[in-house]
């Protein structure tokens, strides 16, 4: 393997926010609403008194928008529910007797109450709530509760709040931030606590998720972006390119890599992405991630390539070779993965259906991204008749009184002999 472009070694200058966050947490747990709308002071500039966004809210955010928006909006929707009522479908229940007597089951329950965080910032990501909000209902989530930074007006951007609604938000909040993380984690005067937050954000948001886990659920921890491109000889350098800056105009820190086989390609590819730039709107960004993060790397053949992905185990992975889709089951760890030329990252991002909060920084060696699986509880139960535990009481009356637990022991022997203990 070669270096074709190395990106620049991470700075030991990095922010450190845990302890920031964790201060945010305490004021949000002792203050409620009051520390919400202290920090729409401190960092967002506004004054709130009403938190949750209203009914003629969403009508005059409506009303802002062209037709031919909420009509994208709406095929999006569809398009992602479709894919979420098809997983749905797929997880099923089920009871059997697994030997004469013992009937085991399984119920896929749903999540009461979920949280769903829609990042503000540098874009308006109605994405991000169709994407949080769509599979939570489809999982049956009664009450989805959304929370997101307003504008300097004080209002949440139309094209999200009209996401968020047409999604079937039950309520949303103008309340961003780590403050809003600890708000649905611990409830506020406004704001009543959920049982699992999703969504992505920046790096407060992601810290307060990863202090908030285990008094609520959360999805994963997400961000910043990552794309990785495998390429042959084949690959059109002008898609590879557009494909990378797609996913560098995220953020300064978005990590994107291309591995090919073919060095032609490889240098191709460096000179596109410089005459893009140079028309690219959103190139302040995307520049800066580009040589910050931006890799290209050469391997010696396929397998070489591969092994590479697996170990990167990026967010997105895009095959752009000649088989792509014959190859698609040597790869093992990414968040979610394009086959072909032609299927595009950004697709998946807005309208095709598949979900883009994604694990990002090699967790999709171990996990997959959120789906409608994520607002789902798949739990057990047992029903045992007097032949089952003939069955089952001998072998687990012996086990309890080897571990020494006699209390087992006797609950189990009760019912089979009559007897507390052994005789």
């Amino acid at each position: 393997m070669e270096m074709i472009k190395q990106g620049q070694q991470n700075s030991r200058e990095e922010i450190t926010v845990e302890d920031t966050v964790a201060s945010i947490i305490q004021s949000v747990r002792r203050e409620g609403d009051v520390a919400l709308k202290a920090y729409l002071r401190e960092f967002d500039g506004v004054e709130i008194e009403e938190l949750r966004v209203q009914e003629e809210d969403i009508q005059k955010a409506r009303a802002q928008l062209p037709q031919t928006l909420l009509q994208d909006i709406q095929f999006s929707i569809e398009r992602i529910k479709a894919f979420a009522e098809a997983q749905r479908r797929s997880l099923t229940e089920f009871e059997q007797e697994m030997i004469p007597g013992v009937f085991l089951g399984q119920r896929v329950i749903p999540i009461e109450k979920v949280g769903a965080y829609i990042p503000g910032g540098r874009y308006p990501l109605l994405s991000s709530a169709q994407m949080a909000i769509i599979p939570a209902k489809v999982a049956g989530v009664s009450n989805v509760k959304v929370c997101t930074p307003p504008t300097k007006s004080g209002e949440v951007h139309p094209a999200v709040l009209v996401a968020a609604h047409m999604s079937g938000a039950d309520e949303v909040y103008r309340v961003g931030g780590a403050q809003a993380i600890a708000a649905l984690a611990y409830g506020t005067e406004s704001i009543a606590p959920v049982q699992k937050i999703t969504g992505p954000g920046n790096v407060f948001v992601t810290e307060a998720k990863r202090q908030v886990n285990g008094q609520v659920g959360i999805d994963l921890l997400a961000g910043p972006s990552e794309v990785l491109v495998v390429a042959d000889q084949f690959a059109n350098p002008v898609y590879i390119a557009s494909d990378l800056l797609a996913q560098a105009e995220h953020d300064i820190n978005a990590r994107v890599a291309l591995v090919t086989t073919d060095r032609n390609v490889g240098i191709a590819v460096l000179g596109e992405i410089e005459e893009q730039l140079k028309t690219l709107p959103t190139a302040e960004v995307a520049r800066v991630s580009w040589e910050r993060k931006g890799q290209v790397f050469l391997a010696d053949h396929l397998e070489e390539a591969i092994s590479i992905v697996n170990e990167w185990a990026p967010e997105h992975l895009h095959v752009q070779t000649k088989n792509a889709y014959e190859i698609k089951d040597r790869f093992i760890n990414y968040g979610s993965l394009f086959l072909g030329e032609l299927s595009s990252v950004v697709y998946a991002d807005k309208v095709c259906g598949t979900n883009h909060i994604l694990p990002t920084r090699a967790a999709a060696k171990y996990t997959g991204g959120v789906w409608v699986g994520t607002f789902l509880k798949v739990v057990t139960y047992q029903h045992i008749k007097p032949k089952g535990v003939e069955l089952l009481a001998p072998h687990c009356v012996r086990q309890s009184n080897h571990e020494g637990l006699i209390g087992h022991l006797r609950s189990a022997n009760v019912r089979w002999s009559g007897k507390l203990d052994i005789i």
